[in-house]
């Protein structure tokens, strides 16, 4: 239940952001493409909470989210320059790894706290 008002806020959060005008300004663009990037990143590590919460039934479920995060990072990775958004991304795969690592060590309820933190790091950081 908590996965599911955090996925809630974390939409929420992700539509304020992308409500501003949008006009063809490629600062504005980059910005709104940085926006939904981080709200597939936000959906995905939603995903890997449901994951790990449910990773004794299906424990490759983890990896498929761990996976699409890492794909999203790539992507906005090659849409922006921004330092923030640049820190922001690295806090993020660092997350991951630890994540992955644990997962690797056998941890069957790996900490993704830090995932979701970053997470939210990045939709600041994607303001326009």
């Amino acid at each position: 239940m908590a996965s599911r008002h955090r996925r809630i806020a974390l939409a929420a959060a992700s539509a304020a952001l992308l409500t501003p005008f949008v006009i063809g300004c490629s600062a504005i663009d980059k910005a709104l493409d940085c926006a939904q990037t981080a709200s597939a990143i936000a959906q995905s590590a939603s995903d890997l909470q449901q994951a790990v919460q449910d990773a004794a039934e299906n424990p490759l479920e983890a990896d498929k989210a761990l996976d699409e995060i890492d794909k999203n990072l790539d992507e906005i990775t090659e849409k922006t320059d921004n330092t923030d958004v640049g820190k922001a991304v690295d806090d993020i795969s660092a997350a991951v790894d630890n994540v992955r690592q644990a997962i690797k060590d056998g941890d069957p309820t790996p900490d993704v706290g830090p995932v979701v933190d970053a997470t939210g790091e990045l939709t600041k950081a994607c303001s326009p």
